[in-house]
C-alpha cells in the first residue's frame, strides 16, 4: 500500500485497529522476562490465533508483533544480530494471520536509549536503528507502519525520517500523553500533531496511558490542528489489582465503547484499543458503528475542510499558531555574530553562554521566535549550528528561525531540529530553488521567501512580485501551500532609494491580498540616517497597518516593540488590548521612573546580555543548575573554590536550593523532562568535583542508602535513572541495579547494603504487577526497608493496593517522598 491508497481508504470510512497484544499473550502463556518477539516466533499459533480473533471482531488493521524488535531492544536478550530476520518472520506471521482480510502494520516504538544531549545516543544513530528495522518489515510485505507509544517527539521524528528514506509505506504515529496533556518530554498534543503531519505522517493520534474519557481533550486538540486522520487507541480505563493479584482495568466493554463514541465526535476516525482491551472490546466497538462509518467520516471531513487555514511554527514544547490577522510578532535577531565582537570571541572559544543569555532575554522581552545565525569566520558553521540547537531548545520554548546562506547547514539543522522551523531563506537563486526548497519540503518546515534571483535585486516592484509568484509556484509544485510561506518585503535603505519604504509597503499589501504572510528586517530602511530608531519605529507602524505579519528585530528595543503593541491595539487585533496592558505593566516594572528623553539610550543598550545582577544575587552555580549548564558548571565550581568559597556553602546555599527550584518548576509545568535531566546532570558534575572536598566535613553515613531498579520483565529506565541522579544530588547513597531485575536480586541488594529504601519502577501495565511480587517477597523475608514505587502506569491507589509504602509521580517528587519516609528534615 502506498500513501495515496491509504489516504483514499482513510477518507472513505472509519477504520478499526486491533486491541492489546502483550496482556493477551500473557493470559495465553507468555511468561514475564522473556523476549516477546522470540517467544511469539516459538509459539506462532498463539499469535496467529489472537490476530485472527481481532480480524473476526472487525479490525481493518492489525499490528504485527514487531513492537520492540529493534537492535537496541533485542540486544537486551543477545538477539541483536537477528533483527532483520526476526522482523521479516514476524511480518510474515501477521500476513498469514490476516489472509488478505486486514492490513498489516509493522509496529515500531522507542528504543529505551535517550537521545543526546540528555542521553548518549546520536540522532543519526537512532535513524539508522529505525532504518534497519523498517527496511526489514517493508521487504517482508508490511502494508503500512505504525510508530506507537512514543513519549519523545524527537524519536518520533527519527522514525518518520527513517521510514521516508527507505520506503514509500504510509506511516501512522501515536504518542503517549501524561495526565497534564503533555508527553514525558513536555510536548503537547497540538505541537506533536503539527510537527508529525508536516514531516509526512499519514495519521496521528494517541495511544495507551489513559482511558477514552481522559483522552478526549488530546484527541480534540489534534483534530483541530491537522487535516489527516486522527487515531484513538486508549486503554480500558485505569489498571488495578483484583483479589487474585491480577491486573484488571476499570472499564468494561460498554463503558469503553461509550467513551470511544465521544472520541469519534471529537474527530477520531481510526479507532482501537490498548492495554486491557481484547477482541471482544473491538467487536463491541465496530458493532456500535456498523453501517455508519461512511456517514461519520464524511461529517468529519466536512468539518476539517471548512476550517480556516492556520500557520504553525513549533519548538518541541510549544506551538505558535497565527493567521494573516494575528497580532504582530517579533523574530529575535540577537543570536547573530555579525557586528558582535564579544559573541564572535565566545563562539570561537566554544562557549555558548552569551547565546543562551540572548535566547532567554529575548523570550522574556516578548519575542515570538528566535533567529539562529552563526555565520562567521573561524568556526565550523554546521557544527556550531547543531550545538546551539541542542542548547537553545533546552533553554527556550520558542520556535526557531534557522538562518544561513549555506544549504548544507540548513539541511543539517532541519534534520535535527525537534519542531517545525522557519527557514531563512529561499530565494529565486538556482541553488536555493533546486536544492534548498526540496529540503524544506522534506522536513516539513515553513520558509521565508526572499525575492532575489541570480541576477541580484529586483529592479522594481513588478519584478519583485514576479519573483514572489515564481517561487510560490515552485513550492506549490512540491506540494507546499501558501500557508507554508512568509514573504520577505526586501527592505532597502531609504537614503539610497526614496521609494524604498513605499515599495515595501506595497509588497506587504500585495501579499496580504493574495493570502501570503510577510516579514522584513527593519534596520535597512534607516541605514546611514541619524536617529535611526525613529525611522524604524515609524516604518514598522505603517507596515503593521498594511498587514506585516512579523519582523526580525531586537525585542529589547523598547520604542520599537511598544509601538508594535500599540499598533495592534489601534487596529483592534485579537486580544491586543490585553497584550498591550501586560506589555506596559512589564515596561513600567523595568522602568519605574522612565524619562522619555532617555528612550534613545535604552534602545541602544543591546550589546550585553541581561541577568548579571541576578547571577550575582543567586550565585553562578545556582544559575548553572537552573539552566542545566553542563558545559560550564565544572569550571565555575573550580573558580569558586579557588576564590575561597567553602565546599559546604556551595552545596547548601547554591546547588541544593537550585535543584529544589528546578523541582518546583517541574511540578508547576514550567520545566519538563529535558530541563530536569539537564539540571540534574549539571549538578552531578559539580558535586563529583566537590565530593572529595566535602569528605572531611560530612560525617560518614550522613544520608541513607537507596536501592533502585526497574522490575523484572521491564527494560525501560529513563525515569529510574533520573530518580537515582536526583537522589544522589541530595546526598543519598544510591545503588542502581539497572532494569529487568528479579525480586531476589532487589531483596539481596537491600539486605546486603542495609538499604533504608527500595525504589521500584515500571513503565508497562504488563510488568507493573511484578512490583507486588517484589513487595511480597521483601515482606516475606522480613527485610526492614521502606518501598516506594513509580512509573508511567503507576498510581497512588496501586501503591496502596500492593502494600508499598509510598508513590512518587516523578524524579523531583522522589526526593521529597524519600525524605518524608525517613523523617529527614530539609
Amino acid at each position: 500500500m502506498n500513501k495515496a491508497e491509504f489516504n483514499r481508504l482513510s477518507r472513505e470510512r472509519v477504520l478499526y485497529l486491533d486491541g492489546a497484544t502483550g496482556s493477551n499473550l500473557i493470559k495465553r502463556g507468555m511468561p514475564a522476562g522473556v523476549c516477546p518477539e522470540k517467544w511469539i516466533l516459538d509459539h506462532r499459533e498463539i499469535m496467529i490465533g489472537l490476530q485472527r480473533e481481532y480480524i473476526e471482531a472487525g479490525s481493518n488493521i492489525i499490528y504485527a508483533p514487531t513492537f520492540t524488535a529493534n537492535r537496541i531492544k533485542l540486544k537486551e536478550y543477545g538477539l541483536e544480530k537477528e533483527t532483520r530476520s526476526m522482523n521479516r518472520e514476524l511480518i510474515r506471521l501477521s500476513l498469514e494471520a490476516a489472509e488478505g482480510r486486514a492490513l498489516v502494520a509493522a509496529d515500531i516504538t522507542m528504543t529505551g536509549e535517550q537521545l543526546a544531549p540528555m542521553g548518549t545516543m546520536d540522532f543519526e544513530t537512532l535513524i539508522s536503528v529505525y532504518k534497519e528495522q523498517i527496511t526489514a518489515v517493508a521487504q517482508a510485505g508490511a502494508d503500512l507502519i505504525v510508530v506507537e507509544t512514543m513519549m519523545s517527539l524527537q524519536e518520533s521524528r527519527a522514525a518518520l525520517i527513517a521510514a521516508g528514506e527507505v520506503c514509500d509505506l504510509p506511516v501512522m504515529v501515536t504518542m503517549t500523553f501524561e495526565s497534564d496533556g503533555k508527553t514525558l518530554y513536555g510536548t503537547d498534543a497540538t505541537t506533536a500533531a503539527v510537527v508529525l503531519e508536516s514531516l509526512g505522517a499519514c495519521a496521528i493520534g494517541a495511544n495507551c496511558s489513559t482511558g477514552p474519557d481522559k483522552m478526549m481533550p488530546i484527541i480534540s486538540e489534534i483534530a483541530e490542528a491537522v487535516s489527516i486522520p486522527v487515531i484513538a487507541k486508549p486503554n480500558a480505563g485505569l489498571p488495578a489489582l483484583n483479589e487474585h493479584g491480577e491486573t484488571v482495568y476499570s472499564m468494561g466493554e460498554e463503558d469503553f465503547v461509550a467513551g470511544m463514541q465521544e472520541l469519534i465526535e471529537a474527530g477520531a476516525s481510526i479507532l482501537g484499543g490498548c492495554c486491557g482491551t481484547s477482541p471482544s472490546y473491538i467487536r463491541a466497538l465496530s458493532d456500535s458503528c456498523h453501517g455508519k462509518e461512511q456517514m461519520v467520516r464524511k461529517e468529519q471531513l466536512q468539518k476539517t475542510d471548512h476550517r480556516l487555514p492556520r500557520r504553525f511554527l513549533t519548538s518541541e514544547r510549544k506551538t505558535l499558531a497565527f493567521n494573516l490577522d494575528s497580532p504582530f510578532m517579533i523574530v529575535g535577531e540577537r543570536i547573530n555574530p555579525t557586528g558582535k565582537k564579544k559573541l564572535q570571541e565566545e563562539l570561537r572559544s566554544g562557549s555558548l553562554s552569551m547565546v543562551l543569555d540572548f535566547a532567554e532575554e529575548q523570550e522574556a522581552r516578548g519575542a515570538s521566535l528566535l533567529d539562529i545565525n552563526v555565520g562567521m569566520s573561524g568556526i565550523d558553521e554546521k557544527d556550531m549550528m547543531l550545538k546551539i540547537l541542542d542548547e537553545v531548545t533546552l533553554a527556550s520554548s520558542l520556535p526557531l528561525s534557522l538562518d544561513s546562506s549555506h544549504v548544507d547547514v540548513l539541511e543539517a539543522a532541519l534534520r535535527k531540529y525537534p519542531g517545525r522551523a522557519l527557514v531563512n531563506s529561499v530565494s529565486a537563486e538556482r541553488v536555493k530553488l533546486e536544492r534548498l526548497l526540496p529540503i524544506v519540503r522534506k522536513y516539513g518546515a515553513m520558509f521565508i521567501l526572499l525575492p532575489l534571483s541570480d541576477e541580484g535585486l529586483p529592479a522594481n516592484l513588478d519584478e519583485k512580485i514576479a519573483l514572489i509568484e515564481m517561487i510560490v509556484q515552485k513550492a506549490s509544485e512540491l506540494g507546499m501551500r501558501k500557508e507554508d510561506i512568509v514573504v520577505d518585503g526586501l527592505v532597502a535603505t531609504i537614503g539610497a532609494n526614496k521609494n524604498a519604504g513605499r515599495e515595501v509597503l506595497e509588497t506587504i499589501r500585495y501579499c496580504k491580498e493574495n493570502g501570503l504572510a510577510t516579514i522584513c528586517g527593519l534596520s535597512n530602511i534607516s541605514f546611514g540616517l541619524p536617529e535611526r530608531s525613529f525611522v524604524n519605529t515609524a516604518f514598522l507602524t505603517m507596515a503593521i497597518k498594511e498587514g506585516l505579519t512579523m519582523a526580525i528585530a531586537n525585542p529589547s528595543q523598547e520604542m520599537l516593540v511598544n509601538a508594535a503593541f500599540a499598533s495592534d491595539l489601534l487596529m483592534n487585533k485579537e486580544e491586543s488590548d490585553i497584550r498591550y496592558i501586560e506589555r506596559m505593566a512589564d515596561y513600567q516594572a523595568r522602568n519605574p521612573k522612565v524619562d522619555p528623553t532617555l528612550l534613545r539610550a535604552a534602545v541602544s543598550k543591546t550589546d550585553q546580555p541581561a541577568r548579571k545582577e541576578e547571577k550575582e544575587q543567586t550565585g553562578i552555580l545556582y544559575q548553572d543548575v537552573l539552566k542545566g549548564n553542563r558545559k560550564m558548571i565544572l569550571s565555575h565550581t573550580k573558580e569558586e573554590i579557588e576564590a575561597g568559597k567553602e565546599p559546604s556553602v556551595l552545596l547548601n546555599e547554591m546547588l541544593l536550593p537550585a535543584i529544589d527550584e528546578v523541582g518546583k518548576l517541574f511540578d508547576q509545568g514550567k520545566y519538563f523532562l529535558p530541563q530536569l535531566i539537564a539540571s540534574a546532570e549539571a549538578m552531578k558534575l559539580s558535586i563529583e568535583y566537590l565530593e572529595p572536598l566535602l569528605a572531611g566535613t560530612r560525617a560518614e553515613g550522613d544520608m541513607p542508602t537507596v536501592v533502585i531498579a526497574t522490575v523484572q520483565g521491564d527494560i525501560h529506565d529513563i525515569g529510574k535513572n533520573l530518580v537515582g541522579l536526583m537522589l544522589k544530588n541530595h546526598g543519598f547513597h544510591v545503588i542502581d541495579l539497572g532494569k529487568d531485575v528479579s525480586k531476589e536480586a532487589i531483596a539481596e541488594a537491600a539486605l546486603t547494603n542495609h538499604a533504608a529504601i527500595i525504589g521500584l519502577s515500571a513503565l508497562m501495565t504488563t510488568t507493573m504487577q511484578e512490583m507486588k511480587h517484589v513487595v511480597d517477597y521483601v515482606h516475606e523475608k522480613g527485610i526492614p526497608v521502606r518501598i516506594m514505587i513509580g512509573g508511567a502506569v503507576i498510581t497512588p491507589e496501586y501503591a496502596k493496593e500492593i502494600g508499598a509504602d509510598a508513590y512518587s509521580k516523578d524524579a523531583a517528587e522522589a526526593v521529597v517522598v524519600a525524605k518524608r519516609l525517613l523523617g529527614i528534615q530539609d
